[in-house]
């Protein structure tokens, strides 16, 4: 008779151990008796079970999970803060009943309500109106030309020649950063602008979402007590 000898099975890796447990995650509960053997290193000179070093993770996890939550709310807190001011500065944009209404509307709320430390609304005539600041439509192009092409919000550093532009000369060295936004609606009627001394404030990944809400209902009101208002296409 030949004698078969099987040879002894491969001994078992920490991965292959790892590999099985991600399989079978019920083994521990099949196997209960095993879990008070079990010790994990938690400190120097401490070994805690396997049970302890759950509700330790859960525990740490359940904190992230509440830190995230409460950042969340922030956020959400803010956005509502937000709305309220956007509502309110909107309402006052449609019950105008002049140019200068509509214009003290955007900078008064810009300044006091949304704590805006430089505001510029800047519109566009080749004949200046007796309220507001207005410039002819190729003044603007010359000056702020890349800023508004595509029609989307710009954010960040803006060169001195733009500031001085769209703040006004004594600005130039106490902006630091800035969103920019054309008031585009059938024609492209003037931009607003906002500016804060913080270099980081204005990013470029910056939400513009409620900016943009009230420059487009601003595009929308201006025409009807500008006219005639300059609209270039």
């Amino acid at each position: 008779m030949t004698d078969q000898r099987q040879d002894p099975p491969a001994p078992l890796d920490s991965a292959s151990v790892v590999a099985y447990l991600r399989q079978h995650p019920e083994f521990f509960v099949d196997h209960e008796e095993l879990i008070p053997e079990l010790r994990i290193p938690h400190s120097p000179g401490e070994a805690v079970s396997l049970v302890e070093r759950q509700v330790k993770l859960l525990r740490e996890r359940n904190i992230e999970m509440r830190h995230r939550l409460s950042q969340l709310m922030d956020v959400a807190r803010d956005n509502d803060r937000l709305f309220d001011k956007t509502r309110r500065l909107v309402l006052d944009l449609l019950d105008a009943t002049s140019l200068e209404e509509v214009v003290g509307a955007v900078e008064d709320s810009l300044r006091h309500e949304f704590q805006v430390a430089h505001v510029g609304l800047i519109l566009f005539n080749d004949s200046p109106q007796p309220v507001g600041r207005w410039v002819s439509s190729a003044e603007a192009h010359q000056a702020i030309g890349g800023l508004l092409a595509g029609g989307k919000t710009v954010c960040g550093v803006l060169r001195s020649q733009e500031l001085e532009f769209l703040f006004g000369a004594e600005a130039v060295a106490q902006v630091g950063s800035a969103a920019v936004v054309a008031l585009t609606h059938q024609g492209l009627h003037g931009v607003l602008a906002i500016g804060s001394p913080d270099p980081q404030h204005y990013k470029s990944s910056l939400g513009t979402l409620f900016l943009g809400y009230i420059a487009e209902v601003l595009a929308r009101v201006l025409p009807r007590y500008a006219m005639p208002l300059r609209s270039v296409r």
